[in-house]
């Protein structure tokens, strides 16, 4: 009896070692896909499309109401300043169009503050994004407690699969393209300086990105790959979460930019520099721009190295908007190469809230969502105009990178998230009332 148990154990052992190095791993390492995540996400899509009908037919069957609906407080009106004090002030007994000051001009900006406190456009982008229905995913809804039994079964079923299928063989590949990824790196980076090394190196760290990739069980299609970032040049993406990276490197190879960090991180920074010339700073050197303008000057004058890859918003936003791009990146020359990803939100939320979130609990929720399927787009090179300063030039590549993901374009600073708003910003909005009190531009 006990011999059968232990056979039985060895067999399932033998099958899981199969499907996941044999269907998996071998595959991802060639860079070949053999249809299984395809058919994964047809399957998929089907079965959230009949349990959207089914929570519909429902929802009119109940004839209740929806938990959370849209306050419809906040009404935006997107005249300028000067134009809506002067729509204000005509409700006054002695209208003034311009000039002098008017009591009633505190209601606008009382307005202002409200609408701020109640629904700003920083705020808003630091929280998951809606959906249109449920995608069957106990954490993305609030309103459907309960429809039917055969939605019930369906989304036990999926919780089945998520957690008790889906989430060890993830984290199984997690460990896999991890392991090989230091192991690897740290033998290539043995090897002398020479196109031998840094082609070991790019298989390595491609065959890494792929891995990992198939442990989200993600799809991604890339977009006019002419335009893939080329050696020499600076990759700008907007950001939406820390595998952003593992995205964009499963298409190519990059040198990674960021701060020196400790344990399991530092283990993996340490190797990958053996082998690549990613740019690593110390705390004390972040803090320094001009040296890191330097580190990063010296790494694209060196036409051989990988194109760099930054995210200059410098934070996660969530999948609905850019925000504003830091101008150090393009400040330093060099071609920039804009990149913009775009997430299905229907099968997961890809949006790491930092604030909310730490690092073990997002990837945990990564690995248990259905899975990672995004749109990737090169565009066109872009490099600095004549007459053009760096902050119209990151204006410009965000306003391209906006336009073709579908995604809002905003000016204010991700940063807002977790610092006071700038002094200069609240100097412009005085000087703007300043100017329409004393009648000049």
């Amino acid at each position: 009896m006990e011999g059968s148990y232990w056979d039985l154990v060895l067999l399932v052992m033998e099958v899981w070692l199969f499907v996941v190095l044999g269907l998996i791993v071998l595959p991802a390492m060639f860079g070949v896909s053999l249809g299984f995540t395809d058919l994964y996400i047809k399957v998929l899509v089907k079965t959230l499309e009949w349990a959207t009908r089914r929570i519909q037919r429902g929802q009119k069957e109940q004839d209740t109401l929806p938990a959370h609906l849209p306050n419809g407080i906040i009404e935006r009106n997107d005249d300028s300043m000067e134009e809506q004090i002067v729509e204000l002030r005509r409700s006054h007994p002695k209208f003034h169009s311009v000039g002098d000051f008017t009591l009633c001009d505190a209601f606008y900006f009382c307005k202002k503050g409200i609408e701020s406190i109640v629904d700003d456009e920083v705020t808003q982008r630091f929280t998951s994004e809606e959906l249109v229905s449920w995608n069957l995913l106990t954490r993305t809804n609030i309103n459907f407690h309960y429809i039917s039994v055969r939605v019930t079964i369906i989304w036990g079923l999926g919780l089945f699969i998520r957690y008790c299928i889906l989430l060890p063989l993830r984290v199984t590949l997690a460990a896999i393209g991890l392991s090989w990824l230091v192991i690897g790196t740290t033998l290539v980076g043995l090897l002398p300086n020479s196109n031998v090394k840094n082609w070991l190196s790019d298989v390595i760290h491609m065959t890494c990105y792929r891995i990992c990739a198939r442990g989200l069980s993600a799809r991604i299609r890339y977009h006019s790959k002419e335009n893939r970032p080329k050696k020499g040049g600076i990759c700008v993406a907007n950001h939406t979460s820390p595998i952003d990276i593992v995205i964009l490197a499963n298409d190519g190879c990059y040198a990674m930019v960021g701060q020196i960090h400790g344990g399991l991180m530092g283990v993996i920074q340490r190797s990958m520099v053996r082998s690549c010339p990613h740019v690593w700073f110390e705390r004390s050197e972040m803090k320094d721009r001009h040296a890191v303008a330097k580190r990063l000057k010296d790494h694209i004058a060196d036409k051989s190295k990988q194109p760099i890859l930054i995210f200059p918003e410098g934070t996660c936003i969530n999948n609905t908007s850019v925000m504003m791009f830091k101008k150090g990146s393009f400040e330093i020359g060099g071609t920039i190469y804009p990149v913009a990803i775009k997430y299905d939100p229907q099968f997961g939320d890809a949006f790491w809230n930092s604030g909310k979130y730490n690092m073990v609990s997002y990837l945990l929720r990564m690995m248990t969502s259905w899975a990672i399927v995004c749109n990737v787009w090169y565009l066109p090179p872009m490099s600095i105009q004549d007459g053009e300063d760096a902050v119209h030039f990151a204006n410009r590549v965000k306003s391209a990178i906006a336009l073709q993901g579908g995604l809002m374009d905003l000016s204010w600073d991700g940063g807002l998230k977790r610092e006071k708003v700038k002094q200069s910003f609240k100097e412009e909005q005085q000087k703007m009332y300043s100017s329409m009190i004393v009648g000049q531009d």
